[in-house]
């Protein structure tokens, strides 16, 4: 009988399958993909963001009212903990000017081979294209490569993903296996869409900087992107949640002046420029921030200066939740005690984005999906300590 049995592959079940390992267990993992950490290998194509160097107390206000949820396992696996971990895995890390903490490589892909080879070394079975399909009271169904197989360990930690991204293996048809244990997927750091008139076609794939965007309480000042399908980007994803719940989007173009400063620029430009002139010359706006201009504040009765600072978006529409980086629902915490183990089934722990909880970008993500599955980890640990004592 295998000790321990991981389902899922992203870092949440590695993280899980590296405790249990790393104390002696046998551990299986089983993977629905043909290879492990699809997700986590996208998450580094543009840098692998892994947490970010801040304040303990601001890092978790990060996650808001999930804050309470994730403190424990981020008192225990913070971002001090993710650089360590990362530096031992043989992967120097730095930290970017935002705080943001990277890679020296920038890639996922080395970070992972060299994590593969230390759970291979402390005797981690993977099984890939194994998908879980069900319970039968303590053994768990698989569909495989040869057929149905099934399996009876010891313990078990879940860690199947959200879902977002199902060519990456997070689709969330595991969420019919756990019923009422689980909260509605809701997709979280995504993009809007935008029905953008044909002027602003030119701007298609154009980076906003340098503004902030409020979203009732919710703010950001990281840039975004213009796309032909609406707004996308690290500013939106901060707020996404609040959009989503149908706050407004505004924009304010010149958050380092005030409405009064714009106002004196704007009146010591000369009458005769054209408006986008006037915006170019006296204020300094970009071609994307003009077009911004005309196409959000196109018939609005408010002062040019005002608009300037509070550019409205029409009501927006987030794009599909497979499109999302990540999704809220899933498990309940609710249904787990402390150290994640489903109250409903003793032995059965679950960690990373198959939780409930709305994962900002920006390191916190993945921070909170190590740390999640090194709880659960350990959770599953002690019960297999218990079982033998």
């Amino acid at each position: 009988m295998t000790d321990a049995l991981v389902i899922g592959g992203g870092p949440a079940g590695l993280m899980a399958a590296d405790v249990l390992s790393a104390a002696g267990h046998s551990v299986m993992l089983a993977e629905a993909m043909p290879t492990v950490g699809r997700k986590f290998l996208m998450a580094g194509k543009s840098g692998l963001n892994l947490t970010k160097a801040e304040p303990m107390a601001d890092f978790r206000a990060a996650f808001g009212s999930d804050a309470s949820h994730l403190a424990h396992a981020l008192a225990q696996f913070g971002p001090q903990e993710v650089s360590d971990w990362a530096e031992a895995l043989g992967q120097p890390v730095f930290t970017g000017t935002t705080g943001r903490v990277f890679p020296t490589v920038m890639k996922a892909s080395p970070l992972l081979r060299a994590w593969g080879r230390k759970l291979a070394a402390q005797g981690v079975e993977v099984r890939t294209r194994w998908r879980w399909t069900g319970w039968d009271g303590d053994a768990r169904h698989f569909e495989t490569p040869e057929g149905g197989a099934t399996l009876t360990p010891r313990v078990t930690v879940l860690a199947c993903g959200g879902a977002s991204w199902a060519r990456l293996g997070s689709d969330g048809r595991w969420a019919g296996l756990l019923l009422d244990q689980v909260a509605p997927f809701q997709p979280v750091n995504m993009g809007f869409a935008v029905p953008w008139s044909p002027h602003m076609k030119p701007h298609f794939g154009a980076a906003v900087k340098g503004c902030r965007l409020t979203a009732g309480a919710a703010t950001s000042q990281g840039e975004f992107v213009v796309s032909h399908r609406g707004i996308e980007g690290g500013g939106i994803y901060m707020i996404s949640a609040a959009l989503r719940d149908g706050a407004p989007l505004v924009l304010d173009l010149l958050p380092d002046l005030t409405e009064a400063q714009i106002e004196a620029k704007l009146a010591a430009a000369s009458p005769k420029q054209s408006l986008s002139n006037r915006l170019r010359k006296a204020l300094r706006l970009d071609p994307v921030k003009r077009a911004l201009v005309n196409e959000l504040g196109r018939g609005s009765d408010l002062p040019l200066a005002r608009l300037i600072k509070a550019l409205p978006f029409p009501p927006l529409t987030p794009r599909p939740m497979d499109e999302a980086i990540s999704t809220s629902g899933g498990v309940r915490f609710a249904a787990l005690t402390d150290d994640l183990m489903l109250r409903a089934r003793p032995g059965v722990f679950c960690a990373g984005e198959m939780l409930d909880w709305d994962a900002p970008t920006g390191g916190y993500l993945i921070t909170g999906c190590l740390a999640t599955g090194r709880v659960a980890g350990e959770g599953a640990l002690r019960h297999l300590q218990a079982q033998t004592s």
